[in-house]
């Protein structure tokens, strides 16, 4: 008989972990208000709409206050909206404005005599400070023991001039019908060649520049309407955090055992993150990008996926399928051993798995753990998404995608993909009806609208793809 609802290990991880800076609330609201697009990034960092950056300064004691209001500005008597050099708040809380001047070195606003509540406060220990930035020597105290990169010497950036890859040099650009859908989207692309994340416009086939990694990505997300990508490699036991709009690693955790595949939680703003070699699956929290918890699992996980309050993946040695009740005290249920399983997806209290040798799909009912179905699907399933009460099956062989009604298990259509080589992923596009097909033996990907079940576009890509990530485009820092 199997064994039902085993209590997971929950460890919450030690508040040892690096202080992330947390702007006051009072602050925050104000800056809200005033400036209702500005971003509060998990550091610390302020940033406008008109990308201009503000600095933030902690007094070493906050004054008591009945109202948060603006103290004093440099110049005087500006509104936050007008972005002075210098906001101090009555609370003694500072933001400073980074300076940009025509040759593009950063500084902030030097003064002879500089206040005393910039003079006796401190940056964030943990912020990422713009590349190149120049403190004034008279209110160098701020930096504590903040690194400062003056040269810009931790920019990860590759243009393609400057690049050692082959396959990019050699490849001759693509120029494509851009679609309406991808008009305000960035394409990272991942291969199995390079260490680098590519980033692509979607209406060219080679890349603008790359992110040079530590190591070959083995999973990429972006997250934050796209202005970060986690990131977990090969032979690292660490997850990457990368700011695209600064091109540069922003924050590096260690976990002490090999991280593997990234799953985001959008709705909770979590993501969950595996290390099979350690049976634990990590919950990185996107607000602070700080470690909350590290859930011991059994067995050896892949193919994790989320479908409502519950976590599933795959022990790969063998071949069982787990599923954790998150609201249950993350309560862990086996589900059992099937062949071959390639992918899984859950709707209407049904689990389906595929099998990728097998080329079947089976049919769970979660409650009692019966056979409810069977069926045959295309050659070769690698990938499946799920939409509504629409089932999309993606095979690999044949470069098809079959659609299936979870109701009543009937196919509604098969779609043609036309490329040619070798499927190999289904992956949603954060925030859209969209999904991207990738073909990793031709180097193409394919826009695939949900509701309407439609191949919008195939593009072709002058690189290797192992994976096409697909985000909302961030204006860099330049």
């Amino acid at each position: 008989m199997r064994k039902l609802l085993l209590l997971i290990g929950i460890l919450v991880i030690s508040a040892s972990t690096v202080f992330a800076a947390k702007i006051p609330e009072d602050v925050r609201g104000y800056i809200e208000q005033n400036i209702p697009n500005a971003e509060i990034r998990f550091d610390g960092v302020i940033i406008f709409p008109s990308n201009t950056l503000y600095l933030p300064l902690y007094p070493s004691l906050f004054s008591d206050i009945k109202s948060l209001s603006v103290k004093k500005t440099y110049p005087k008597g500006l509104s936050l909206a007008q972005e002075p050099d210098i906001v101090i708040f009555n609370n003694d809380f500072v933001l400073m404005k980074v300076l940009t001047d025509n040759s593009g070195k950063r500084s902030v606003l030097h003064l002879a005599e500089p206040p005393v509540e910039v003079r006796t406060a401190l940056l964030p220990q943990d912020m990422l400070v713009p590349s190149g930035l120049i403190i004034p020597e008279n209110i160098k105290g701020i930096i504590g023991n903040l690194k400062i990169d003056t040269k810009g010497e931790d920019i990860i950036r590759v243009n393609n001039e400057d690049t050692f890859e082959d396959f990019i040099k050699e490849s001759i650009p693509v120029h494509q019908k851009l679609i309406s859908e991808l008009a305000d989207k960035t394409v990272f692309v991942t291969t199995n060649y390079s260490k680098n994340i590519q980033v692509v416009e979607p209406a060219t086939s080679t890349p603008s520049y790359s992110l040079a990694q530590k190591s070959i990505p083995i999973d990429v997300k972006a997250v934050a309407d796209g202005k970060f990508l986690i990131v977990t490699s090969y032979d690292r036991p660490f997850i990457d955090i990368v700011s695209v709009a600064d091109s540069r690693f922003i924050k590096q955790i260690s976990l002490g055992s090999n991280p593997e595949q990234v799953l985001i939680d959008e709705d909770a703003d979590k993501a969950y993150i595996t290390s099979p070699s350690a049976s634990t699956i990590f919950v990185l929290d996107l607000k602070t990008m700080l470690l909350t918890q590290k859930i011991k699992i059994n067995g050896y996980c892949e193919h994790i996926f989320l479908a409502e309050d519950k976590l599933f993946y795959v022990d790969k040695l063998r071949n069982e399928i787990w599923a954790i009740e998150i609201k249950d005290d993350y309560r862990l249920r086996d589900i059992g051993k099937f062949p071959n399983i390639s992918a899984l997806a859950f709707a209407d209290n049904k689990l389906f798995i595929a099998s990728r040798t097998k080329s079947r799909i089976a049919v769970i009912d979660y409650d009692t753990l019966g056979l409810t179905n069977e069926f045959t699907t295309v050659n070769k399933p690698v990938s499946m998404l799920l939409y509504g009460k629409t089932l999309y099956v993606l095979g690999s062989q044949n470069n098809e995608i079959q659609v299936i009604n979870t109701e009543d298990g009937s196919i509604k259509d098969t779609i043609k993909l036309g490329t040619g080589g070798f499927s190999g992923s289904l992956s949603r596009v954060s925030g859209t009806d969209l999904a991207v097909v990738t073909d990793v033996k031709n180097n193409y990907y394919s826009i695939l609208n949900l509701p309407s079940g439609k191949i919008l576009k195939t593009y072709e890509l002058s690189i290797p793809v192992k994976d096409v990530i697909i985000a909302d485009k961030v204006r860099l820092f330049e």
